[in-house]
């Protein structure tokens, strides 16, 4: 399958393939991407359908323009009456679960910077590539909010208590080579190149059993809510499930006749 662009002239979020990747892409740029009702629901609706497409074996998220995202649009305000925190279960949270509940693995590329809410997204994603020029922001603590998104959580799972509070009460920005230092990027691209290396990474990954990406991500995902014993009992479970299936048996076949796998998530 060759690169294919699907959106309207007007949308918020730009999808795109290219062969089993699916990127999505949010774009506002002249707001720099930060999140409007129309982006929320854009970009979760976006990160679904990706999800629940089995063509699709992995999938990148970025922003348009100079900025991956500055968090909550706070120019608009709360519109209505709905509370923040309906807004934030409502209207936030389906993006996050898109990114959490999606069987493949995916990337975040982040140019600019990635503030707010916004660094809570790449926060949650599974892979995570900074430009050297980029910065994550977490400025809740500045304006008399508190970290939201989950990124209390995604944060202290990452770097550990002292310092995901350093950073979250602090309000500074994070350059891309702490982050880097801290893992919570994984690999850093030059400035300009972070939506292109977060695609060939994902390529490369689309090359990989689908099925055991998919096994291996929820096992993961929740490794740090089990015990040693549920989660060793869970991979057994797992593997059972991925040791019975046709991409196994040609992975293995593969290995032995000393040739790349042809894997067709069966």
């Amino acid at each position: 399958m060759g690169s294919k662009e699907t959106h309207k002239p007007d949308s918020v979020v730009l999808t795109r393939r290219e062969g089993a990747v699916a990127t999505v892409l949010m774009h506002q740029p002249d707001n720099l991407n930060s999140f409007t009702p129309e982006l929320r629901a854009g970009l979760a609706a976006a990160l679904e359908e990706a999800g629940e497409d089995r063509s699709v074996r992995a999938i990148v998220l970025g922003g348009s323009g100079r900025f991956f995202s500055a968090g909550a649009n706070l120019k608009r305000g709360t519109v209505g009456t709905e509370s923040i925190r309906d807004i934030l279960i409502h209207e936030y949270k389906p993006m996050f679960d898109a990114i959490v509940q999606a069987p493949q693995p995916v990337i975040a590329a982040v140019q600019g910077g990635a503030a707010g809410i916004g660094m809570s997204l790449a926060m949650a994603c599974d892979l995570v590539i900074m430009e050297e020029n980029a910065f994550l922001l977490c400025p809740f603590t500045n304006i008399g909010l508190v970290p939201d998104g989950g990124s209390t959580w995604t944060l202290t799972q990452a770097v550990g208590h002292r310092a995901a509070f350093e950073f979250a009460v602090g309000g500074d920005r994070m350059p891309a080579a702490r982050a880097r230092e801290l893992n919570l990027a994984n690999r850093l691209a030059p400035p300009g190149e972070a939506l292109a290396t977060a695609e060939n990474w994902a390529a490369e990954l689309a090359l990989k059993a689908p099925l055991a990406l998919t096994a291996t991500k929820r096992l993961m995902r929740t490794a740090n809510t089990q015990s040693f014993e549920d989660l060793f009992l869970a991979e057994a479970e797992a593997q059972e499930a991925c040791g019975n299936t046709a991409d196994a048996a040609e992975g293995i076949a593969a290995f032995l006749e000393k040739r790349p796998p042809r894997f067709t998530g069966e």
